[in-house]
């Protein structure tokens, strides 16, 4: 297959506008293209009034390799990549059958979790899945009840349970992380044979909805229920079991779950998520090797959908191909703060995300209809260990239930959250009521001046960059806009060191993953880490070399979607 990339067609070209540009680009005629398959389509809108569909093609041509030697060295067009996933092992049920097997097991179902147990499942080696939240239709009930009724499970809700927090987000399916493996494609691929729509095999930017997640994340649960995995929910890990040899050096030998029960294991894939803060707590205490390291602080900001729409499409806005419009905005402010937008969800609602008693937490959610009249973003502020929270790994879980409290408090002590006008927050008045822009937070808001719950470097930084990003974005800094805080769950605050093999540096058998562990920043980037994982686990517990398939680190970029 020969691949072309940068086909640029407009917005309103005819169905057949593709095929002859095809045709053009690679100088055959029409009969000598056999097929074609649209790898990626996205858009171009830095021109509002010249918005364009760019499309990456796979092709099929007669005599393919006289039409690559003719066009060697010619931009955007090459041999199209193996981008069909190959497993790394799948004799693994050779030797799970075998007495004594012991099973791998994954502690946490979000996206990282999920598809480690399912690709554990695919090769054989029928991994047991421990969650300490409740199958996801449960957990819905439960996370309503917040957003509703103002009443919080601490173990299940928008970070705890089946489907982990992506569950309750976008579903974004997209990420700046390193793939040269073209795991995501395996990701999309399990996704649309669990219920996504197909369209996010080529959409530059695929989004799936809470709603379709839900079904989804079932889906998923079956097909390795299918293969011989099995699930545990309500399911919470209390202690990990240790073993020394006579060098010293550790290694997993079970796990010891919150009901007294022990459970004997080799392999542990640690999958908890962002918010399992009890459980870094417990690994801290056992000396296993970790290390803050920076995250996020700010706020929602919602303002109308058209507004957003208007800025970005102009006359266009409205066009189906084009949908809800989204943004991505990065300000360097004077007092050396990056401020940057985050988690941007068109046509979304901004919702209660707390895993904590007496706290607020904050974060965005889609439907995949995107239909909802406001579009949020995070609009947040880089904190680091060694300028904001020095103290240890765990400085900054401190650092995030403190402006955690003082927003829980602001907002009026039973989860509401504390909301400002964007006129009063740049002018450094407190809000006594809100404009036009009805906030979509539940279970409500309270006015008040969002200065007494972030910190001063934020609150500075933010009112720069709300100003520039209004000369960025025409009505972004509208009065009327509303802020609601706080923002801090935006990724993990501190990392777990894994080796090449993937496993702790201090402790074998136990394998970091995912976003808690400071790997991953989404949905798409979390279960691309859980499929590399699940490699290095059955590649050693098959007796087969890792091969440096495990990334010590995750791009910056990846952190902030």
């Amino acid at each position: 297959m020969i691949r072309l990339t940068e086909i640029r067609l407009p917005l309103d070209h005819q169905p057949d506008a593709l095929v002859a540009e095809i045709v053009r680009r690679l100088g055959i005629a029409g009969e000598d293209l056999l097929g074609h398959t649209i790898f990626r389509r996205g858009y171009d809108a830095r021109r509002r009034g010249a918005i364009t569909l760019v499309y990456t093609v796979d092709c099929a041509v007669r005599d393919e390799d006289a039409v690559l030697a003719r066009l060697a060295g010619t931009p955007h067009v090459g041999v199209a990549p193996d981008t069909e996933y190959h497993f790394v092992l799948r004799d693994g049920a050779d030797f799970a059958d075998q007495p004594g097997y012991r099973r791998p097991v994954v502690i946490g179902a979000g996206p990282c979790g999920l598809l480690a147990g399912l690709l554990l499942a695919q090769m054989g080696l029928r991994p047991l899945i421990l969650e300490r939240g409740k199958v996801v239709r449960e957990r819905t009930v439960d996370t309503f009840a917040l957003w509703r009724k103002s009443v919080l499970t601490p173990e299940s809700n928008v970070q705890f349970g089946e489907g982990g927090a992506g569950t309750f987000s976008d579903g974004k399916l997209y990420s700046q992380v390193s793939d040269p493996r073209h795991y995501g494609r395996k990701v999309l691929h399990e996704f649309v044979k669990a219920g996504a729509p197909e369209e996010i095999l080529y959409l530059s930017k695929p989004h799936i909805g809470t709603f379709r997640l839900v079904s989804m994340v079932e889906h998923i649960r079956a097909e390795i229920e299918a293969l011989g995995g099995t699930y545990r929910f309500d399911t919470r890990v209390e202690d990990i079991l240790l073993a020394t040899d006579d060098t010293g050096a550790r290694r997993i030998a079970g796990l010891r779950l919150a009901d007294g029960e022990e459970i004997t294991a080799d392999h542990v894939v640690l999958a908890v998520g962002h918010s399992a803060r009890d459980t870094f707590t417990m690994l801290h205490g056992h000396g296993v090797a970790m290390e803050a390291k920076p995250f996020s602080i700010g706020v929602r900001i919602e303002h109308p959908q058209s507004v957003i729409d208007a800025a970005r499409f102009g006359a266009q806005a409205g066009n189906p191909l084009l949908g809800a419009a989204d943004y991505r905005l990065v300000h360097h402010a004077s007092n050396g703060r990056a401020v940057y937008s985050f988690c941007m969800c068109p046509g979304g609602t901004v919702v209660a995300a707390t895993s904590e008693e007496g706290r607020v937490v904050t974060n965005g959610m889609s439907q995949y209809s995107r239909a909802e009249r406001n579009a949020n973003a995070g609009i947040v502020v880089g904190v680091t260990p060694e300028a904001d929270y020095p103290g240890g790994p765990l400085a900054g879980i401190a650092f995030q239930r403190h402006w955690e409290r003082q927003a829980f408090l602001a907002g009026g002590g039973d989860y509401r959250a504390p909301a400002q006008r964007v006129g009063d927050f740049l002018a450094g008045r407190p809000s006594t009521h809100l404009g036009t822009v009805e906030p979509s937070y539940r279970p409500g808001v309270t006015p008040t001046d969002l200065a007494t719950c972030l910190p001063d470097f934020v609150v500075l930084a933010m009112r720069e960059a709300l100003a520039a990003f209004g000369g960025q974005l025409d009505g972004f800094d509208m009065a009327d806009a509303v802020l609601t805080g706080v923002e801090t769950r935006t990724s993990s605050p501190l990392r777990i060191p894994r080796g090449p093999d993937g496993q702790c540096t201090n402790v074998a058998g136990l394998y970091p993953a995912g976003e808690g562990a400071g790997y991953a920043g989404g949905i798409f980037s979390a279960a691309i880490d859980g499929i590399r994982v699940a490699e290095a686990v059955a590649l050693t517990m098959a007796g087969r070399p890792v091969d440096g398939l495990i990334r010590q680190t995750m791009t910056r970029s990846a952190q902030a979607q």
